[in-house]
């Protein structure tokens, strides 16, 4: 039996499988930033506050003045926002900020509920700004869908990454920001999250690739669910399958699969894990297990806003000579270099 169960065409937003619920990719190519973090060109044209359409290679998303997605809430999931490229300002409801970017990771549960914006300041004015962001939402099983929200940081440095060589001295990278390959584990994810039970096996990997190189995804457990994303390159072959890049693989989990990749670099998400099983209902920024519960939280929402808001704006942006950081609720702040 072939390894491959479907091959299908992914565009910005990604269809996934149980206990994810989609991932959504985000590269920009921002121009030079000006002196309140915003592009430095004119926004004229563009839909401010509903911008999503790639003009000039790039979108100002629901930011008007900074590309990004101001304060707006959510309950009963996790996001897990990985940023290849580029910065990411978080304020949050609970008082909670950070910056982060070039290979940090954010996990975020949202739990019972938290408002958060999520803004892309462009930083560099004498250069351009490019960005590359990939956000996973991750469900929460019914008994954790009311916990209290929190934020982890994983940073860059402290990522696990393993580098295999083929037969030919062709190099792959594989970044770990959950589960386990071979000897490592990733660093531990949020504490109620599904994937921080092992037997749950959840993984979330980013792979490189030379060009030419071969490399095979070890097995996992019969029942559980995997995709791989092909979102940088131009080819790769799996068994007898040609595939162009921008594509969608689901295999068979416990089924070793071999990738041998084109006569370019190639890049990958790799989403893994055992489903929850259990019923799935989404309205907006609200994921529970019935209509019931989402009626709740949007009235519990409009009632409290979850906490409110302590920022002076809620397209809140931090000071432009802040390095990449982190302040959590309890007022702890750690800072990385930049």
């Amino acid at each position: 039996m072939s390894a491959i169960k479907t091959i299908k065409a992914i565009g910005s937003t990604w269809e996934t499988d149980d206990p994810f619920l989609f991932c959504a990719y985000h590269e920009d190519m921002y121009p030079k930033g000006n002196s309140k973090l915003g592009p430095n060109v004119s926004l004229e044209g563009r839909n401010l506050g509903q911008d999503f359409m790639l003009k000039d290679g790039w979108r100002m998303y629901h930011g008007r003045i900074v590309p990004g997605f101001p304060a707006h809430p959510h309950r009963g999931f996790e996001t897990v926002t990985i940023v290849h490229k580029g910065l990411v300002d978080h304020s949050d409801s609970l008082g909670a900020a950070g910056r982060f970017g070039n290979g940090d990771v954010q996990w975020m549960t949202a739990g019972k509920g938290v408002q958060h914006s999520e803004m892309f300041p462009l930083l560099h004015q004498q250069k351009e700004n490019p960005f590359l962001l990939f956000q996973i939402w991750l469900n929460l099983p019914r008994t954790k869908k009311m916990v209290a929200p929190h934020f982890k940081m994983l940073w860059s440095e402290d990522i696990p990454k393993i580098t295999f060589l083929d037969k030919n001295q062709k190099t792959t990278e594989v970044t770990l920001i959950a589960g386990k390959l071979e000897d490592q584990v990733a660093i531990p994810p949020a504490p109620n999250s599904w994937a921080s039970d092992p037997k749950n096996e959840v993984a979330i990997w980013t792979i490189k690739m030379d060009p030419e190189a071969t490399y095979t995804f070890p097995s996992a457990s019969e029942g559980s669910n995997r995709s791989i994303y092909f979102f940088k390159g131009t080819e790769i072959n799996i068994e007898e399958s040609k595939i162009p890049v921008h594509h969608q693989i689901t295999v068979h989990a416990h089924k070793e699969c071999t990738i041998k990749n084109g006569n370019t670099e190639a890049h990958f998400v790799l989403l893994q894990g055992k489903p929850i099983n259990e019923a799935v209902v989404k309205q907006g920024p609200f994921v529970m297990n019935s209509k019931i519960e989402i009626r709740e939280a949007i009235h519990e929402y409009q009632q409290t806003e979850f906490g409110g808001w302590p920022w002076p704006t809620h397209d809140h942006v931090h000071d432009a000579s802040k390095s990449r950081f982190a302040l959590y609720p309890d007022g702890t702040e750690i800072n990385k270099k930049k």
